[in-house]
């Protein structure tokens, strides 16, 4: 990883990057401008990161289309406040978002077919993704409207 801050070898690094979501593991050595990472993750986890960086690899030779409805992106604000069907509420982090859904940071177990709010979206979780949800918006925005109504008012 290239970054503008260094760690030192065996520390725990978490790291939420385009395309594969989050990643963690530790620093096993350092490079000029950064340091390198031994991935730890599941076996899922691996795999998905492989299927991904295939796809990446291949995508322009291939011409393949991006497999998402809807391009992906961090709102300027991502905290969040999730609300569940029983009321309550759970200050979140938004992963990325897109017009159609949105990945979830939290340790609420929120299961598949779940109805919530997200600030002052309707949503359904859709799945479980590591260290969070994948939920999808009752209906398509624009990025406008997500940027006002996703994320929760700084100091509330």
């Amino acid at each position: 990883m290239i970054t503008p801050v260094t760690g030192k070898v065996g520390e725990r690094v978490i790291a939420y990057l385009d395309h594969l979501s989050r990643v963690e593991g530790r620093i096993s050595r350092m490079i000029d401008g950064g340091f390198a990472v031994e991935l730890r993750n599941t076996a899922r986890k691996r795999d998905k990161i492989a299927n991904v960086l295939t796809w990446l690899a291949n995508r322009d030779e291939l011409n393949l289309p991006e497999d998402r409805r809807h391009e992906r992106f961090v709102p300027k604000n991502p905290m969040t406040r999730m609300i569940r069907q029983d009321g309550s509420e759970h200050v979140c982090r938004i992963i990325d978002v897109s017009l159609s859904g949105a990945a979830i940071a939290t340790d609420i177990p929120a299961e598949a077919g779940e109805s919530i709010t997200l600030g002052k979206m309707h949503a359904r979780v859709v799945r479980r993704i590591e260290g969070g949800i994948a939920v999808e918006f009752a209906a398509v925005q624009s990025r406008e409207l997500l940027e006002q109504h996703i994320s929760v008012p700084e100091g509330s």
